[in-house]
């Protein structure tokens, strides 16, 4: 039985695309992180993301979802500054950082975890998260027993090198020395890709105690039902273009989602376990 091809990515008219930016800027007025109808890509003339809106509200963990090549990672990157954006505005609380290189937005408060590479084996869990802090060493001892109240492990075996913890243990190194420089928005690539069962449901619930504790939350994830059982908001992307938008709840009950993208993305990483 074929599986049943995903939607054109919508709106799909230029009345219909008017229409939805003008519901994206009332909606995001006000918002913490914000992207307008943004074009970017990694190399000249290959667009990745096609006029792609998102935002972030205080306070909130918002999931970005879709099958593979949709643009989700390269969403992550644009609003970190690790690839150019070529037409549209990236802000964070009002101030234009579309052209702002990584460093000066973790300066201003933006954490990001890549799905891979991570952390620095041949270092020791103290050590990582040293390189988490480079820029306010002064603060490590501080923001170190924070970071150890999340993840307790951390504290417990901060002299032992990163090359020596599991898959679960490592992203939990990764997702705490992002947290070093105490930001205010916490971008996370497929947090729990690659991980046992047991260490999935670890990252969720860090991530639920996380935004406990104050910091906002942009996830992208392939587990698209658990991600979306945490999230307030949830972004489904399609070929570079938003497909749909709404609560988590809504969107995992949405006969159309459920259908067209939960499903395939489930079924595709069932095959990918066998």
């Amino acid at each position: 039985m074929s599986e049943t091809p995903p939607p054109e990515p919508a709106p799909t008219t230029a009345a219909e695309r008017a229409a939805t930016a003008e519901e994206h800027a009332r909606l995001a007025e006000g918002a913490l992180v914000r992207a307008d109808d943004i074009v970017a890509g990694y190399f000249p003339g290959v667009d990745i993301l096609r006029g792609c809106n998102f935002y972030l509200r205080d306070g909130e963990i918002v999931g970005i979802i879709g099958p593979n090549g949709a643009g989700k990672s390269t969403l992550l990157k644009a609003l970190f500054g690790l690839i150019p954006v070529r037409r549209g505005t990236v802000t964070l609380r009002g101030d234009d950082i579309t052209a702002a290189p990584a460093h000066v937005l973790v300066r201003k408060g933006l954490g990001y975890v890549p799905q891979t590479r991570n952390v620095f084996p041949s270092l020791t869990i103290e050590e990582n998260l040293e390189m988490g802090i480079y820029l306010r060493p002064k603060q490590f001892e501080q923001r170190f027993a924070f970071v150890a109240e999340l993840f307790p492990l951390l504290g417990e075996r901060r002299k032992v090198k990163a090359g020596a913890l599991s898959g679960g243990e490592r992203q939990m190194v990764a997702m705490g020395r992002a947290l070093m420089m105490d930001p205010s928005v916490l971008l996370l690539d497929e947090p729990s890709a690659g991980l046992s069962p047991m260490f999935q449901d670890e990252v969720f619930i860090r991530c639920k105690k996380i935004n406990a504790a104050g910091v906002s939350i942009i996830m992208v994830e392939q587990n698209a039902r658990r991600c979306l059982q945490i999230c307030d908001r949830g972004y489904v992307l399609d070929q570079g273009r938003n497909a749909y938008t709404d609560t988590g709840p809504n969107l995992m009950h949405d006969p159309k989602v459920v259908e067209l993208y939960l499903g395939t993305l489930a079924g595709s990483r069932e095959q990918k376990r066998n």
